[in-house]
């Protein structure tokens, strides 16, 4: 069987070495236009921030190494330029010697990846300092740069690549300002976990400019032009505001493309030909939770559906049912996390959303340097279903989420989290993990002796209700909710004389994280009280939204 395949990196690698593992008679070419076949696109920004100290350590697999182990015909420097489905042939132009040629194929791999979004605006062309990051020679251009010592960066775009390069512009000691459109960074994030490590950010020394979005260049890009009027001075500028499915060999084809012209694949990763597959970056998947088109330029699916393609091929009956979206983010000292849809998504989708957010520490806080991990869990009201996760904090973030993700994907319901057996010892966790402490947490709204309300829905509506803070008078001091009475729970039931005499009150009752909230909420329901609420994510989400606010 000869099979050709277009484009390598995480998909197209992955397929070609599988395919060579099922069947050694395979008639196998890999094509890719550029040098490198197979390299860490998600560790070029610690590169260039000189975290990882040698380029070579990007490079997964080279030419000689993968064309010696796997016996491939690796075509590199060579793209193809069309396809023609009725011959089942492509047109390939060698960009070495000029030369174009046709190849025949029994079966298409189409990997092609995405392409970064680069905005028409006025002066881009004329700007030489302004750069993207999506392959090596990227990667190259912004070291070069570097070599001439700027002293002012400009990030647009507060995705992961943006996070990751201004992490990494600020180690090598450059004055950064991160742009974005969204009032948020990190569009994965409800804005109540984002503030979080937008504040992270911040104590950093990146300036932050959210809410506004890029309108163009002066001075040969020296003078970065924002909707709002700003004018940011700039040596380097990183765009990295998206990327887009590289499709349009796909479209020339005649074959289906779908959201953000993302190629139509079926279970099996075929295309609208059924001997024509597509995986990675260039196509639309389904997401697992919702059922319903996206698209997810991530790592992980790529390399899964690398794999699986080769199997199909050979006969092996698979079925990619669709992705999570699971991704985790270094923020300076922090971590951020998420699987799944967030809150916003979920309502957007039409789904009776409930959350939760816990505050715990990490690990056992007797044992030391324990820090705070705050998670929240997204899920269905009428169904119990989780929907998704999101966390910030600091070491065992992401294994938390990657529990949640796991139990999305085994189908459990958010009230089966406070069974889940997880691995305890003190440096590690506490013997109920936070992922225990989310179910415990959720099971108090769903057995209905109070509801969650959120930050936002206090602040916009709160004369709506009786706010009790039951912290410690100095704890109350050191910052609190306007308006609310502090009545300390170890005294709670001692002063309940301070207490709305109408039982149907709506009352919202906070502390620190969340724990001493519920304790005084179980008494408030024993006292015949009906209309409560904890305040989700408790005194510490509320505060970190103030901040940000400011």
């Amino acid at each position: 069987m000869k099979i050709l395949i277009v484009g390598g990196v995480a998909g197209g690698a992955s397929a070609a070495a599988r395919l060579r593992r099922l069947s050694m008679d395979d008639e196998i070419i890999l094509f890719e236009k550029d040098e490198y076949i197979s390299f860490a696109n998600c560790g070029l920004p610690y590169y260039i921030g000189g975290v990882i100290e040698e380029r070579d350590e990007l490079l997964v697999q080279t030419v000689e190494g993968m064309t010696k182990r796997f016996n491939l015909d690796i075509r590199n420097f060579q793209e193809v330029m069309a396809i023609h489905p009725d011959t089942k042939t492509v047109d390939v132009y060698n960009h070495q010697t000029n030369a174009s040629y046709t190849e025949s194929y029994d079966k298409l791999i189409l990997s092609p990846g995405a392409n970064p979004i680069w905005p028409n605006v006025p002066g881009i062309e004329e700007a030489k300092n302004v750069m993207k990051l999506r392959n090596v020679p990227d990667t190259d251009r912004i070291k070069e740069m570097l070599t001439h010592n700027p002293k002012k960066a400009v990030v647009i775009g507060a995705g992961f690549i943006g996070i990751e390069m201004a992490e990494n512009l600020r180690h090598l000691g450059l004055d950064v300002t991160l742009v974005d459109l969204a009032k948020q960074i990190l569009a994965p994030f409800d804005p109540e976990m984002a503030v979080v490590l937008q504040n992270e950010v911040s104590r950093n020394g990146v300036h932050l400019h959210l809410g506004v979005g890029l309108e163009g260049f002066e001075n040969e890009g020296k003078t970065v032009l924002l909707s709002d009027g700003s004018k940011l001075e700039s040596d380097l500028t990183i765009l990295a505001i998206g990327v887009s499915p590289a499709s349009k060999l796909a479209k020339d084809a005649g074959l289906t493309l779908g959201l953000k012209n993302g190629i139509v694949v079926n279970e099996q990763l075929q295309t609208s030909n059924p001997d024509i597959y597509a995986i990675g970056d260039v196509i639309q998947v389904n997401h697992l939770v919702s059922n319903t088109p996206t698209y997810i330029p991530l790592a992980w699916p790529a390399n899964r559906q690398g794999r699986l393609v080769a199997d199909h091929i050979h006969g092996i009956d698979i079925n990619y049912q669709g992705t999570l979206g699971s991704s985790v983010a270094k923020v300076f000292d922090m971590v951020g996390a998420s699987t799944g849809l967030n809150e916003f998504m979920a309502r957007k989708l039409g789904y009776d959303v409930a959350t939760t957010i816990v505050h715990r520490a990490n690990h056992a806080s007797y044992y030391p340097n324990a820090k705070n991990l705050t998670l929240k869990l997204v899920y269905d009201k009428q169904t119990l279903d989780i929907l998704g996760a999101q966390g910030v904090g600091y070491e065992g973030t992401e294994k938390r989420i990657d529990v949640l993700a796991t139990a999305i994907i085994g189908k459990l319901k958010v009230t089966d989290l406070a069974s889940l057996e997880l691995c305890y010892a003190p440096p590690f966790s506490s013997a109920k993990d936070p992922v225990n402490i989310l179910g415990y947490a959720a099971s108090h709204s769903i057995n209905g002796i109070y509801q969650t309300i959120s930050c936002q829905q206090v602040k916009e509506h709160l004369n709506d209700y009786f706010v009790l803070d039951v912290r410690t008078p100095s704890e109350f001091a050191g910052g609190h909710i306007e308006g609310a009475i502090n009545i300390e729970l170890d005294s709670l039931r001692h002063q309940t004389d301070k207490l709305p005499k109408q039982k149907d009150t709506a009352i919202v009752v906070y502390c620190q994280v969340g724990q001493r909230a519920h304790y005084a909420l179980s008494l408030l329901h024993q006292l015949g009280y009906t209309n409560l609420y904890n305040l989700s994510g408790g005194y510490i989400t509320f505060n970190e939204v103030q901040k940000a606010n400011k």
